[in-house]
């Protein structure tokens, strides 16, 4: 299969996947997880009174960020600081990787309790990607992404990964700053003009064109498409499928061929 049957420039020579969200549906455990850590920590200390989490604070301080950066960016917004303690602090600890530990002791209880799938689509796609031969690489800020990636199934498509565990060792910027995609980019030995990046986040379309990707497609899981091309997407799907035999460049940003 051509770049062109892939959707893509035909300069593209490696694709870098954001996992949740656009491999693994597992957006709405974060999301839940997410929301009922902060309620219980802006209840315990506004009272009943409380804002609650939102939707809103989810896509502008959360999705795609490192655990860490996600607290203390959210916190922020609510004028709250809190020290940032240690990577292995307990759940109950007052500080902002306490807090995002006990965020994901919650999740990992939701995906024990739910399971984990991956979409079909992005399946398909996987598999259309390695028939042509292309390189694949998941860059994502969760943890979990080894054990993600097992259960649904797509550990074997994978040729790299940067995950949380690297971003941490590594010292690597969160996204929206794009050192997490050029990693995964020099992993698989390849110019970020030659790679396409897929995000279904703000925060991670950024980093993909900050990081000066040949391509950067945007994953329309959350109706917000125009956002996605506002933060540098060239190209909009709501699934990855959509990609197949679509003529490369026909995009609302312009993917150049």
């Amino acid at each position: 299969m051509s770049r062109t049957a892939l959707g893509l420039p035909a300069r593209i020579t490696a694709c870098l996947f954001d996992m949740d969200g656009v491999l693994t549906s597992t957006v709405k455990l974060h999301k839940a997880a997410w929301k009922q850590t902060f309620d219980a920590f802006l209840r315990e200390r506004e009272g009943p009174g409380f804002s609650p989490f939102t939707e809103e604070d989810y896509d502008r301080h959360v999705d795609g960020r490192p655990r860490a950066d996600g607290v203390r960016d959210f916190l922020a917004s609510r004028g709250i600081r809190l020290p940032d303690g240690h990577p292995d602090d307990p759940p109950d600890a007052d500080t902002v990787n306490g807090v995002g530990n006990r965020k994901n002791e919650l999740l990992l209880s939701l995906i024990k309790r739910h399971g984990i799938a991956a979409y079909p689509g992005s399946v398909t796609y996987l598999r259309a990607v390695r028939d042509a031969g292309l390189a694949i690489g998941v860059v994502t800020s969760s943890r979990n992404a080894p054990a993600v990636l097992a259960a649904a199934g797509l550990t074997d498509f994978v040729h790299a990964r940067i995950d949380g565990t690297v971003i941490a060792d590594q010292h690597l910027r969160g996204k929206p700053e794009p050192d997490s995609y050029l990693a995964g980019a020099k992993a698989l030995g390849v110019h970020p003009s030659g790679a396409a990046v897929f995000e279904d986040a703000l925060a991670g379309v950024a980093a993909g064109r900050a990081g000066g990707f040949g391509c950067v497609v945007g994953v329309d899981r959350a109706h917000q498409a125009d956002a996605l091309r506002a933060h540098g997407a060239d190209i909009v799907v709501s699934d990855l499928a959509d990609l197949l035999d679509r003529p490369a460049g026909e995009a609302e940003g312009g993917a150049a061929p």
